[in-house]
């Protein structure tokens, strides 16, 4: 079993969780409410810029051209492509993408960025690429399971959505999977741990990233 694969088993429990939460249930049942639609819209706007920003940081400790081309590719899918399951989203709530941005982080957000962050900054290139392995790897299940299960056609209102992370997903997921198994090869058994605790607690705050949009999260105080 690859080291990846090894994660995956481990964190088996918590991706049945993300697939049974009701916001991925309310995705299938096309039944979720415009304001939690909103809220998921603006968090991940700025999780997405956060995660580009990650895709920098590992830039700058690649070590040859085709590591640094891969997390460029990446980067572009991100602006280019990954704008359409969002703008899926802001049909069905009636708003506009430009709407959506700017706003302040809500606090399951703003954790899991700075817990990426944190990774980035003081971590080696493995460390980064298993950080952020289990977002691409989560919604690529999620997809998946939901063009199985549902087999949307148009009329449904999230077929666009369903049909990006159940299809365009798998480059991105299979690739961040392959980096990771080939750096946890010649990692050391210390490394190598660090990298499965990072995975793991991104595990656990992408399952808190659709609570908090389903609960439509923010801070306890406002100031």
């Amino acid at each position: 079993m690859s080291f990846t694969q090894e994660l995956r088993q481990k964190a088996d429990g918590i991706f049945q969780a993300i697939y049974e939460h009701p916001f991925v249930r309310g995705i299938a049942d096309g039944n979720l409410s415009k304001e939690q639609l909103i809220h998921y819209i603006k968090q991940d706007y700025e999780y997405l810029n956060a995660y580009m920003r990650i895709y920098g940081i590992a830039i700058s400790k690649c070590r040859t051209r085709d590591e640094i081309a891969d997390f460029n590719e990446q980067i572009s899918f991100i602006l280019h492509s990954e704008v359409h399951p969002h703008q899926n989203f802001c049909a069905v709530a009636g708003v506009t993408y430009e709407e959506m941005q700017g706003y302040p982080l809500a606090p399951s957000a703003h954790h899991y960025i700075h817990h990426m962050l944190t990774v980035a900054h003081e971590g080696s290139l493995g460390e980064i690429m298993a950080v952020l392995l289990p977002c691409p790897w989560t919604y690529l299940e999620i997809g998946r399971k939901l063009l199985d299960e549902v087999q949307p056609d148009e009329s449904h209102p999230f077929y666009e959505w369903i049909y990006f992370y159940g299809n365009r997903a798998e480059d991105a997921a299979a690739n961040f999977r392959s980096r990771v198994d080939t750096w946890a090869q010649e990692a050391t058994a210390a490394e190598r741990e660090r990298m499965a605790e990072h995975f793991m607690l991104s595990c656990q705050l992408e399952y808190m990233f659709w609570d908090m949009a389903y609960r439509q999260e923010e801070w306890p105080l406002q100031v």
